[in-house]
């Protein structure tokens, strides 16, 4: 399947057109659920890859796969090794092999993170399709299925380009968390027979109150989102006074410059009067050097957390390698 740059050039598809829908096969749902039920536990969190293709503005995910947990020590294992074997063996038996983004489970809603957005922006900025996909086990095992896919917006994809997260950046861009992700809507497709099967086992359900599946009011689990949003609440409240602090110590130094610049006026009115030349120009950026600004994208991604799903996440990995893209892309 060739990818959308590809398919611009040929005219059939437009290349600003976004990915409007994701079509998931069930059976991948069930590999990421196993995949955390397999390795997932408490707070750890588990990474994998989408593998499919495009079709119009629609992204189909045919296929996954894991990545296996190993700690930093471990010297011998090659995830760049590992994830092209992997899709080596995919292409040999003829399965789709194609990257189209990846998935990770979350930790009570808790997957808002710099390192989740510059992998993501890796994997956007190669190759244009792809999503993340977020797993909450906690939100699945209360009874609903929770399975959202992200993109990063033109705009955030942009101050990524630049690399300017400073408060003027920012603003020059009109960035808010609020145009940092947009959600693509997700549908789950399966085969005929797989429909038949479940609709044959929802009356075999020997379930007695299925309204219970509704019941979501859980002490432990409200206690604990509680706590998390408690210390993100900290973390911006600390983010904010180094803003303030900033600001202060901007001002004070501008302060000091305008008065350093009325004393050298004075001063040459004063030698003008006498008779003397000037005192020589000096580079006021020299002497008063600018205090460093902090940078702006944390605090903004602490801010858009409740507005996508939850708190950020402890650290992540990052997933994107480009000798995996550069291979995908050589063999389609």
């Amino acid at each position: 399947m060739a990818s959308r740059k590809e398919s611009a050039a040929s005219g059939s598809n437009p290349l600003d057109t976004p990915v409007k829908q994701i079509q998931i096969d069930g059976l991948v749902v069930l590999k990421i659920i196993k995949h955390y039920q397999e390795e997932g536990q408490g707070s750890e969190v588990v990474q994998g890859v989408l593998l499919g293709l495009v079709v119009e503005d629609r992204l189909e995910i045919t296929n996954c796969f894991p990545f296996p947990q190993h700690t930093e020590d471990d010297v011998e294992f090659d995830e760049v090794q590992y994830q092209m074997e992997m899709m080596r063996s995919l292409r040999h038996v003829n399965i789709d092999h194609l990257h189209v983004g990846w998935y990770q489970s979350t930790y009570y809603g808790s997957f808002v993170s710099r390192a989740l957005l510059d992998s993501q922006f890796s994997y956007q900025h190669a190759i244009e399709e792809s999503v993340v996909l977020i797993y909450d086990p906690i939100k699945t095992a209360q009874g609903s299925l929770c399975l959202k896919a992200y993109r990063l917006t033109p705009k955030l994809m942009e101050i990524c380009k630049e690399k300017d997260f400073s408060p003027e950046g920012l603003k020059k861009a009109c960035i808010g968390y609020e145009h940092m992700f947009e959600e693509v809507p997700i549908v789950i497709k399966n085969s005929h027979l797989i429909n038949v099967l479940l609709l044959d086992l929802q009356e075999k359900s020997t379930v007695a109150d299925k309204h219970e599946l509704l019941n979501l009011s859980s002490s432990n689990h409200l206690e604990k989102s509680l706590q998390l949003l408690m210390d993100r609440m900290d973390d911006m409240s600390q983010d904010i006074g180094k803003y303030n602090t900033y600001c202060r110590n901007l001002s004070k130094q501008q302060q000091q410059k305008q008065q350093y610049l009325q004393r050298r006026q004075q001063e040459n009115a004063q030698r003008q009067s006498r008779g003397e030349p000037p005192l020589p120009e000096e580079d006021i950026s020299k002497m008063f050097k600018p205090p460093q600004a902090p940078a702006r994208m944390d605090t903004l991604l602490i801010a858009g957390t409740r507005g996508v799903n939850g708190r950020c996440s402890p650290s992540i990995k990052r997933l994107f390698l480009p000798a995996i893209t550069s291979h995908s892309r050589n063999d389609h």
